[in-house]
């Protein structure tokens, strides 16, 4: 996939060859793979320092032609903030990528607002349609970044894991979460995020406020299949946390601070 002012020198040769080499190297390091190999892969995990903006440029290029792909993991263990542009990877996501993808996990690096925004626009593109498992954990997503993202991921009804641990949003993003859908919404619309089982909040800007908000929509039937929710680290109290808990009979967690 070519960008828009890269590469418009080349001959389509040329293009394909350098491609090619990079699909090559990447295979190679990402799973000892070779082209052949990786085209057939059902799992892509990167879990180490070093992951460049490069290589997730060329995974981003790979995708329409990883069609059997499962599980995709990109963690890099450098800071986030000085770590590859997540971005790069997500707004090259077109119309049906990642198809059979149920795991899909990006760690420690930055995505930020603008990259979930990406996201969401893949996802109502038909990206990644049947996810079960969903990590994006520390890749700098605030408040307006969750809200641009949260409808997308409310309309994905296949969704049992999501992890959102790290990230520097607050109460406003946590409502477009969990807000109720519209009174006219027709199923699947109706049942928003019915199948989530486990919650990841560590480490947010969730406040008191936020978590006073999570109780009612718990009490109120939000998150049915909910039964793990994790709050650690969190800006608000001890009670407030304790509060969100007791909304729901049963679930378990952390409430702990690191």
């Amino acid at each position: 996939m070519q960008r828009v002012g890269e590469g418009a020198s080349k001959s389509p040769l040329q293009q394909l060859k350098e491609e090619n080499v990079a699909a090559a190297a990447l295979g190679r390091k990402l799973c000892g793979r070779s082209c052949k190999n990786l085209r057939e892969a059902k799992k892509i995990d990167w879990c180490y320092s070093g992951l460049s903006t490069t290589v997730l440029e060329t995974v981003g290029n790979l995708i329409p032609v990883l069609p059997t792909l499962e599980g995709l993991r990109l963690h890099d263990w450098s800071d986030p903030e000085s770590g590859p542009d997540g971005g790069r990877l997500l707004e090259g996501l077109g119309v049906g990528a990642l198809p059979v993808v149920t795991y899909f996990a990006l760690g420690n690096m930055c995505v930020g607002d603008t990259g979930a925004s990406a996201l969401a626009a893949a996802l109502d593109r038909g990206a990644l349609p049947r996810p079960e498992k969903l990590i994006l954990f520390c890749t700098a997503i605030g408040d307006s970044g969750l809200v641009a993202l949260a409808p997308a991921l409310r309309r994905r009804p296949a969704l049992k894991k999501l992890c959102l641990a790290g990230n520097p949003f607050g109460d406003e993003g946590l409502a477009a979460l969990v807000a109720p859908p519209p009174a006219d919404a027709p199923p699947p619309q109706a049942e928003v995020l019915a199948k989530l089982k486990w919650l990841n909040l560590d480490r947010t800007q969730i406040t008191d406020d936020g978590c006073a908000h999570l109780a009612s929509r718990l009490r109120s039937g939000a998150l049915p299949a909910l039964e793990d929710l994790y709050l650690g680290g969190i800006l608000a109290s001890e009670a407030a946390r304790d509060a969100v808990y007791e909304a729901r009979p049963g679930l378990y967690g952390q409430a702990v601070d690191y």
